[in-house]
């Protein structure tokens, strides 16, 4: 049996993906942002997944909401990068996306810009880097 199924198009998940990403560091909900956009969170689902396009002018409503230029959710689109950058290395920047996308790292993000103390902001960093090397030692 076929099945005459589209696959999203790898900009339209790009795209919901970093509205996703937006709305989860604003603390927003789907519901939230439906109603701010007059549409239903089933709709905005849609948009995250990839499954139905964002069009121009609703794009430009999400980032009015979200407080974001439209360019933010073509940031690191699939196919971008591989003609500026001729031979340099990837930037590596779809595992922040990953970590902010995570629960555990949204969760410390928030908690991180809530600190107002430049030196406690440091510490903190120093903790982490500390941790990490310690996982690096061997047993």
């Amino acid at each position: 049996m076929i099945t005459n199924k589209k696959k999203p198009n790898p900009i339209d998940i790009h795209v919901g993906s970093r509205v996703r990403l937006r709305r989860n560091m604003l603390g927003m909900s789907q519901e939230k942002l439906g109603e701010m956009l007059g549409i239903t969170f089933q709709q905005i689902q849609k948009y995250e997944k990839g499954t139905n396009r964002v069009g121009a002018s609703r794009l430009q409503a999400i980032s009015s909401v979200m407080n974001v230029p439209v360019s933010y959710f073509f940031e690191d689109a699939p196919g971008q990068g591989d003609n500026r950058r001729g031979f340099a290395e990837d930037d590596g920047s779809a595992y922040v996306v990953d970590f902010l996308n995570s629960s555990e790292g949204l969760q410390l993000t928030r908690a991180f810009i809530k600190i107002s103390d430049p030196k406690v902001r440091r510490r903190i960093i120093d903790l982490v880097k500390s941790l990490a090397s310690e996982d690096d030692e061997p047993s």
